[in-house]
């Protein structure tokens, strides 16, 4: 097929006195990297790195102008390498996409074939984005606790910055698996939201954040997904059971982690470390087999779908922590 010269994409600029502006532009194709795949983007996904990519964090992306995010699906126009047919669907997350290679805020890309996998038969290209990023990184922390020895029977499991993407995403699969999930939230009037999604309890973001200096706090969580970092990682270390394990994938909150060792050696606490960026092919696509199979959920309850052009001002609000489970990007709009 004939590749177009021009594509619409959002593309942030840094001004002389340093401020960040974004807008929708048209890109040339010439302007991508090389590449042995170019994909045209049909969906992406809105995710905090993004929004960090997007707002000039140079500790994400280092040279402006820049076209964000960090996942893309959509359909293969060119593979030089024969990795792929033109005409697959394919998802591309994680590697250096959105930080400083052009990403999925624009409607083609241009990756090594070695970025990308299959879109699963059961998912749609819709469906893949709406999990995104976030939803890899959930099921990515839920395989680390089970296969560390986390059962439904263990007892609660906390999942902190509980309304967001990853949360969200985390509270369903471990509500569709059995477990007994609790949810912290700065959000008091999502409730029904998470007992929706499958949380047996909802406690607030100020329980979860143990201000009171104490070396541990009296034993409660089996596991824990922790999106946020901070106190409140330092906090769910300090109530975890015997033998707890707390599965740690965020810094939204603070990259900070201020405790001391009482919690690992005295009740023998797991905290696991959960990357989506540099993760091995061969466990991203167990987690999408998982996502696509027996852990598939409803994300109806869960997604925000935006245009490009609509983009801008979901940026702001998942800066601002206001952003409810995912939004979806739709390139073609």
């Amino acid at each position: 097929m004939a590749l177009p010269q021009s594509f619409k994409a959002m593309v942030v600029s840094e001004t002389a006195d340093k401020q960040f502006v974004r807008e929708i532009k048209q890109r040339e194709l010439s302007d991508l990297p090389s590449g042995e795949l170019i994909i045209e983007v049909k969906y992406s996904s809105l995710n905090y790195k993004d929004a960090l990519s997007a707002s000039g964090n140079k500790g994400v992306t280092r040279k402006y102008p820049h076209t964000p995010g960090i996942d893309a699906a959509g359909v293969v126009v060119d593979c030089s390498n024969r990795s792929f047919a033109v005409g697959d669907q394919v998802i591309v997350m994680g590697y250096d996409l959105g930080m400083n290679t052009s990403g999925g805020f624009g409607q083609f890309i241009s990756v090594p074939s070695a970025w990308a996998i299959k879109l699963p038969q059961s998912l749609s290209l819709k469906d893949s984005m709406s999990y995104g990023t976030a939803g890899l990184t959930a099921a990515l922390c839920v395989i680390r606790l089970m296969a560390s020895g986390l059962s439904k029977d263990s007892g609660e499991v906390l999942v902190t910055g509980a309304t967001g993407g990853v949360g969200s995403v985390a509270v369903a699969i471990l509500g569709k698996l059995g477990f007994n999930v609790v949810a912290a939230t700065g959000k008091a009037n999502e409730q029904a939201f998470l007992i929706g999604l499958g949380a047996k309890t909802i406690i607030s973001r100020e329980e979860a954040n143990d201000t009171s200096g104490r070396p541990l706090q009296k034993p409660r969580w089996a596991g824990v997904v922790d999106t946020v970092g901070g106190n409140i990682l330092a906090t769910a270390l300090k109530a975890a059971k015997y033998s707890g394990l707390v599965a740690a994938c965020g810094n939204a909150m603070s990259p900070d982690l201020n405790v001391n060792v009482f919690p690992f050696i005295l009740r023998g606490v797991s905290l696991l470390g959960v990357d989506s960026v540099e993760i091995p092919m061969r466990s991203r696509q167990m987690a999408w087999s998982k996502l696509a199979g027996e852990w598939k959920i409803d994300l109806a309850a869960l997604v925000t779908e935006v245009s490009l052009e609509e983009l801008n001002p979901k940026i702001d609000e998942i800066l601002k922590g206001g952003i409810r489970g995912r939004v979806l990007v739709d390139l073609s709009k």
